[in-house]
């Protein structure tokens, strides 16, 4: 193995789990396409691999193919997924005790459009600043914070909604 792949082994074991963590937040609990979109950036990440590791930039890099195979991939408007009503959850969901909260919030977070949600996961999830959001979005701090702010008015919305509901069936 040579030192350029050793090195890179290294790097994935030791963020891969980072890694997962985010893209599960990104597809709201789909563990799959999570997995898939992890496989995506770490291949990507490895064919730029010599020019990343000189710069020391890997995780930023890592984050920014991440989120940007998760833009990619929504869309696609001709990839249909099934979504489940009902889906179990591991622990790389948002922190929260209340098992039927925790899923009204990843459904709000999975009815968000694209950016929205990725700003969401990227600034009070993985608790990035508004401009490291900006550069992992390729996109000004202005559109991050304006996204943030119709993303954080819709998730209250919904929110709202489905805490009300819950609430009255208690």
């Amino acid at each position: 193995m040579s030192d350029r792949d050793a090195e890179y082994l290294e790097y994935v074991t030791a963020h891969r789990g980072r890694m997962l963590r985010t893209a599960r937040l990104l597809t709201a609990g789909d563990t799959h396409w999570a997995e898939d979109l992890v496989q995506v950036a770490l291949t990507r990440l490895y064919v730029h691999w010599s020019k990343v590791r000189k710069e020391d930039g890997a995780a930023r890099y890592a984050d920014r193919i991440l989120v940007n195979a998760f833009l990619d991939e929504r869309r696609r408007m001709w990839r249909r997924r099934e979504s489940a009503t009902e889906q179990l959850y591991d622990a790389a969901s948002p922190p929260s005790q209340d098992p039927a909260e925790r899923l009204t919030v990843l459904g709000a977070l999975a009815k968000l459009p694209r950016r929205q949600h990725a700003v969401v996961v990227l600034r009070y999830f993985r608790d990035f600043d508004v401009q490291t959001t900006a550069e992992l979005m390729g996109c000004s701090e202005g559109t991050v914070k304006s996204q943030t702010s119709r993303a954080l008015s819709t998730m209250r919305e919904l929110l709202h909604d489905s805490l009300e509901t819950m609430e009255s069936l208690r």
